[in-house]
């Protein structure tokens, strides 16, 4: 989010913060656009370890530090702006989002909202597909991690994903199907294509998708984090997941009802959320923060192997002192104020950036496979 550093409202900044991009070279893949012209994308190159995320990504936040500063302006990451309206925010001139727009109308102006995504390299496509299906239990899981916007529109939501609220006006959107095999996904896909209501499969905004052109089992389902340490936590938890299910003789997979109203228990209430233990088929509900430290010790051979034992630490870490929602109600209501709010979040997005100015970033350490 580019921030007024006076009032912490949005500021249409990004075509300015671009040009220094395009200027500057190094980092012109790194760092785009998005749906509003409020709002900066940065994407890490591919990785091989998540201590490599953390690298990339602590590079990639202190250069936007810098030239955010340069252009009169601060940044902030969480998954809504606290009090800022979208009816103020003009939209990026791309021939994708006025699309989106003219196809979308109001579901698309109004979706003021901001999430991290995490790609897994899977080397089949029906693997891809049976990883998805076994991964589903664990999206509310995951959106209780990261969930990070308690507020919309200057009020409290009561929940502490209110980004969840907003996305899910999108059609496409929420908790994918189960799909047999990849034959079966792509026959749906082509229909949607082949009709004309989608121009391709990136129209489809699951919490969770298949990337065909990059190989990947894409998440989605996550708010924008606030910490740098915390997005790589999710992605070291995330790739462990992937690699226990792509290893997995038969992975288990539940109705996608069953995972969706574990997903709206997350979203209201976050680490605190009462959900079913679809592993188990207990009777009773129990916190998901339960649920995450049992999941923590089946994974932790995984991420041995992957050498993100470290990284993975984070995930205790926000089931210790909260998530970012977590955070920014206890600011908020320590004196009802949402420009503290705001405030905090961008002293907090850039509390562990170095005053030494970014390094230069390297090349992809490896290519994604493509299914």
């Amino acid at each position: 989010m580019l921030l007024d550093p006076e009032t912490w409202d949005l500021v249409q900044h990004v075509d300015a913060m671009l040009a220094r991009v395009t200027d500057d070279g190094a980092f012109e893949a790194r760092v785009g656009p998005e749906l509003m012209q409020s709002v900066l994308e940065i994407t890490t190159p591919v990785c091989r370890t998540a201590a490599e995320v953390h690298d990339h990504l602590h590079t990639l936040r202190s250069y936007v530090a810098e030239i955010a500063r340069k252009e009169g302006c601060r940044f902030a990451s969480a998954g809504t702006h606290p009090f800022s309206l979208f009816e103020r925010q003009r939209i990026t001139a791309k021939d994708r989002y006025r699309t989106l727009v003219e196809t979308l109308q109001y579901i698309a102006r109004s979706e003021l909202v901001f999430g991290m995504h995490v790609h897994a390299a899977v080397d089949d496509p029906d693997r891809a597909i049976r990883v998805i299906n076994a991964l589903l239990v664990h999206i509310p899981s995951l959106l209780a991690l990261s969930a990070s916007s308690p507020f919309w529109r200057g009020e409290p939501s009561g929940l502490r994903s209110s980004r969840q609220m907003v996305f899910a006006a999108l059609p496409r959107s929420g908790v994918p199907p189960r799909f047999r095999d990849y034959e079966e996904f792509a026959e749906v896909v082509g229909q949607l294509e082949r009709t004309g209501c989608i121009a391709d499969y990136t129209h489809i905004w699951w919490d969770l998708r298949p990337h065909p052109r990059l190989g990947t089992v894409e998440l989605r389902i996550c708010d924008a984090v606030t910490r740098v340490e915390d997005a790589v936590a999710l992605a070291a938890f995330f790739q462990s997941l992937v690699k226990m299910f792509s290893e997995a003789a038969d992975p288990p997979s539940y109705h996608r009802v069953l995972v969706a109203e574990n997903r709206w228990l997350a979203a209201r209430y976050g680490l605190e959320a009462p959900v079913m233990d679809l592993a188990t088929g207990r009777r009773n509900r129990l916190p998901v923060a339960q649920l995450v430290r049992r999941t923590l010790r089946e994974v932790a051979p995984h991420a041995r192997e992957l050498g993100c034992e470290r990284e993975l630490e984070g995930i205790a870490e926000i089931l210790a002192r909260g998530n970012g929602a977590d955070r920014q109600l206890r600011i908020w209501n320590a004196n009802r104020d949402l420009v503290e709010v705001v405030r905090e979040l961008a002293k907090e997005t850039e509390a562990a950036l170095g005053a030494g100015g970014p390094r230069r970033p390297g090349p992809a350490a490896v290519a994604a496979p493509s299914y």
